[in-house]
């Protein structure tokens, strides 16, 4: 009799038991799946967050444009036949993005003699300068550069770098007074002879007097930098634009 009355408890105790260890076994792979799937989450949040951090910053870079004018503009006038007209524009740029150079290899020169500009045999131009007033539009003028200040000689626009942009218009016949007759010429469309291949020609109209114009300088990366100015009512051979 002494025997039966405790076996069940013993039983009841055993039982208890193994359902103490089946729960805190159920209890521990909860909290491992559970882990494993916060880990999940925050890795796939880490990885999206990520991605669009350099969408944005690639969005930015495109968006951003990467030269700032600095100081003035000019132009620069001489005459077609009899009349006066501008011939050249004349402004500097510097990079506006630090560590982000801007390849300003130039497709023309001017070297003062004969015609200018002379084109660059070979030249490899990734910076594109369209031209437009409210007569005409070219897509690609003709252009030149030339570093001042502080530079390590290649085409390579850097930080703390500037340069010097001539957008031509029109030849410069170098032999002929600036002021005199005939100093400048429309384009003929072909450098071969001299000057530029993609400028005015005599089917266009010259750029004289109160004219508005837009130049835009598009970098091969980079979002182009606008230059909006406006001839002054009055022709001179140098004209401040600012």
């Amino acid at each position: 009799m002494f025997r039966s009355n405790f076996a069940p408890t013993s039983v009841a105790r055993k039982d208890k038991g193994i359902t103490g260890l089946e729960t805190a076994i159920v209890l521990i792979a909860f909290v491992v799946v559970a882990s494993v799937f916060a880990f999940t989450i925050l890795s796939a949040g880490v990885f999206s967050s990520e991605a669009n951090k350099q969408t944005i910053h690639a969005g930015l870079k495109e968006t951003r444009t990467r030269l700032a004018q600095q100081g003035s503009a000019f132009a620069f006038a001489g005459h077609e036949g009899s009349t006066q007209a501008v011939f050249k524009i004349v402004f500097i740029v510097s990079n506006s993005l630090a560590g982000e150079p801007v390849d300003l290899t130039a497709p023309y020169s001017a070297d003062d003699s004969g015609l200018d500009p002379d084109i660059v045999g070979g030249a490899s131009t990734a910076t594109i300068i369209s031209y437009a007033d409210e007569n005409q539009r070219m897509s690609d003028v003709a252009w030149s550069q030339t570093f001042i200040g502080t530079n390590n000689g290649d085409d390579l626009l850097e930080d703390g770098e500037k340069a010097e942009i001539t957008v031509w218009l029109m030849d410069r016949v170098t032999g002929t007074a600036v002021g005199s007759n005939s100093s400048i010429a429309y384009t003929d469309g072909n450098s071969g002879n001299g000057g530029s291949a993609s400028g005015l020609t005599s089917s266009d109209s010259l750029v004289v007097k109160s004219t508005r114009f837009v130049l835009e300088l598009t970098p091969q990366l980079g979002a182009p930098l606008t230059v909006q100015r406006a001839i002054p009512p009055g022709l001179r051979n140098v004209m401040n634009l600012n």
